[in-house]
């Protein structure tokens, strides 16, 4: 059939292979065609309460097969996603939600009050879907608020969903002015990257993923997404908690492939006894959010010597960039590789023309998972989208530095703006810095990224007191834990009487950079 848009692709294994293992949560199994079957109620409801073509729906749940099924669903309603992090606080839940207009909200139970809250401030959301309600009790979630199980349970066909180049998601995050840009992407955007990675992985039906990364987030979304692009089964767990269920579940489920962040690969690596385990099925494992060290490659490839190891770079605004072959991880362990399939990349002077090897520049991305712009960003939208080959194509500038090799393996430099990239969520410092003023007895606050192996960077909040105040490091966490995800939240904040400025008197971000990278460096000597 004439691909159209992503749900197409779970609903071609449907027919083509409909009792081949979708998903598995728990002691959950869902088939292909069991899974095409609740995407088919849940748009059909979707529908029914007047979802319509193009319109938002966010989505706030756990990893789960009732995550699995709402973005599908909206999908195929015709409609386009928005996944959000169930750590999510109402403020920022409710700028979202107005931001991008949503219509709806797809919830777990125990974020109703959250929801209802954030609701306030978003009167377009004319809808809660609330999942996982205990007892029959359905919690609040605001207007309207309906059990998703109840949905699922009213059956019916949905009417025509999207074209390749209508909307499909909506994936917010954070810029340099603190307030998150929704990256709009058509199904052809992410139809397209998800094959793409499917190609350089090499997966095929008989592939069983294992993801601990939230959906929220674009690299734990993608496995949802290639695996069904390719027909394979994903097995999804909430977290990484446990690590030895993690093992448990790699043995016991006979897992090909696991995706992981330099946190996961740490704890993994540290496990006595799991080198000695055969695991003879795993044959791949994938890394990004931040680059690995030497070491650590080392330690991963000796824990699990079976499996090829795949370095990579990606960004929200285009999904994945590049990938290093893993036959090529000894000879350039520091690179982030090549151009993923069917796209172009190159190293950028001031003209937007190619430096020469090893020359510095920023990095430009060109293919059909480029997005389309940030959602009611205009400007923002012409900083990161330039005129491309073609006068209707744009390619985008990743506001990363860049060199590459002689070969053109590509090698990461910095970033040209203060974002920091910490488990590979981006933190704006504003955002924090905004959350830190507002806490009592802060008369300044400074947030910087610290280089981390682990973390990429590690976010550390410098404070000056007001006059005459006490300021306790640890309550400022805390305050920081109640009001932020809790991946912004920063791993240190050190309190100075006052804060380092520049000449012209603004606060020396630069100086306490590398202040915080320093202490960084000797608390781990």
């Amino acid at each position: 059939m004439t691909r159209r848009a992503l749900d197409d692709d779970l609903r071609d294994v449907a027919q083509r292979d409909p009792e081949r293992e979708a998903l598995v949560v728990g002691d959950r199994r869902l088939t292909y065609a069991q899974l095409d079957r609740e995407v088919d109620r849940f748009a059909a409801a979707l529908q029914q309460l007047g979802v319509a073509r193009g319109e938002r729906v966010a989505i706030v749940l756990p990893n789960g097969a009732e995550a699995a099924v709402a973005i599908y669903g909206v999908l195929r309603a015709g409609a386009a996603f928005t996944p959000l992090n169930p750590t999510i606080k109402a403020d920022k839940l409710a700028y979202v939600l107005a931001n991008c207009d949503a219509v709806a909200v797809v919830c777990d139970a125990r974020l109703a009050a959250l929801v209802r809250a954030a609701r306030e401030s978003a009167p377009t959301v004319a809808h809660a879907i609330v999942a996982g309600a205990r007892d029959g009790a359905l919690p609040d979630a605001g207007p309207a608020t309906v059990a998703f199980e109840q949905l699922l349970e009213q059956g019916g066909a949905p009417a025509h969903g999207a074209l390749e180049i209508d909307l499909a998601a909506i994936i917010y995050t954070s810029g340099s002015t603190g307030a998150p840009k929704g990256v709009t992407l058509t199904h052809r955007n992410m139809t397209f990257a998800a094959g793409s990675l499917v190609e350089y992985l090499e997966l095929t039906p008989a592939d069983r993923i294992l993801c601990v990364l939230p959906l929220s987030f674009d690299y734990g979304l993608y496995q949802l997404l290639m695996s069904v692009h390719a027909g394979a089964t994903l097995v999804l767990e909430r977290g990484f908690t446990f690590p030895g269920k993690v093992v448990e579940l790699l043995e016991r489920e006979r897992i090909t492939g696991l995706p992981g962040v330099p946190t996961v690969w740490q704890v993994l690596t540290g496990l006595n006894g799991l080198a000695e385990r055969e695991l003879p099925h795993l044959r791949y494992l994938t890394n990004t959010a931040a680059a690995l060290s030497a070491t650590a490659i080392g330690a991963i490839r000796a824990t699990f010597p079976r499996a090829r190891l795949y370095s990579m770079y990606g960004l929200t605004e285009c999904k994945r960039v590049s990938y290093l072959p893993p036959e090529q991880l000894d000879a350039r362990p520091t690179s982030v590789g090549i151009a993923i399939p069917g796209t172009e990349v190159w190293v950028a002077g001031d003209d937007g023309e190619p430096v020469a090897a090893g020359e510095v520049g920023e990095l430009l991305v060109r293919g059909a998972h480029v997005m389309q712009g940030y959602w009611n960003a205009p400007e923002a939208t012409a900083a990161r989208l330039r005129p491309g080959r073609w006068p209707w194509e744009r390619v985008l500038a990743t506001g990363d530095l860049f060199r590459a090799d002689e070969e053109g393996y590509l090698y990461f430099v910095g970033r040209t703006d203060d974002i920091i990239k910490s488990r590979g969520e981006k933190v704006a410092p504003r955002e924090v810095e905004e959350v830190l003023h507002a806490a009592e007895g802060v008369a300044l606050a400074a947030v910087v990224g610290a280089q981390d192996p682990l973390l990429g960077s590690a976010v550390v909040a410098y404070v000056e007191p007001a006059p005459g105040a006490s300021v306790d490091p640890a309550r400022l966490r805390r305050h920081c834990a109640a009001h932020l995800e809790d991946y912004m939240v920063p791993q240190r904040i050190v309190v100075r009487d006052a804060l380092p400025t520049t000449p012209n008197g603004k606060i020396d971000r630069l100086a306490l950079s590398e202040s915080a990278t320093a202490d960084a460096s000797a608390a781990s000597a």
